[in-house]
């Protein structure tokens, strides 16, 4: 057995490149698009690691221009980075336009959600790093 991909559905493609890719950093490895089924797949991974991937599926809207409405459940919990600077990497992300909803306080774990809401955890690889503003006095911002 061997891992493939996580799939997250999203609902603009252009915003969910913007924070996966531009922000988050992941490589952009293919997108397919598929015409007879509606539908767009993106897969991307991390730099340099191209085994773990995540599926961004785009369903097109429907032809009277009704899109499907994504909620998230409980069930799934979040997709999670090793990172090799858990601040540069929370900077990038909130240069992007992104909110930090738990900041690496500690230097070792943050969380932020992409525009559908999925959650998305940042580790620093290897020991924390040492406490450091602006991160050490940054409140919790909503749910994560």
């Amino acid at each position: 057995m061997k891992y493939l991909h996580t799939m997250v559905r999203v609902s603009d493609v252009e915003a969910s490149l913007r924070f996966y890719r531009d922000a988050l950093g992941l490589e952009l490895l293919s997108e397919r698009k598929n015409e007879a089924g509606r539908f767009t797949l993106i897969f991307l991974a991390a730099p340099g690691d191209p085994t773990a991937q995540v599926e961004l599926t785009y369903n097109w809207p429907a032809p009277d221009g009704t899109a499907e409405q994504y909620t998230g459940g409980r069930n799934f919990g979040h997709l999670a980075y090793a990172v090799d600077d858990i601040y540069a990497a929370c900077a990038r992300l909130a240069e992007h336009g992104v909110t930090i909803n738990r900041p690496p306080r500690d230097g070792r774990m943050a969380f932020v959600r992409s525009p559908d809401g999925i959650s998305v955890e940042l580790l620093q690889a290897g020991p924390a790093l040492a406490p450091a503003e602006p991160w050490v006095s940054m409140p919790n911002v909503g749910a994560w």
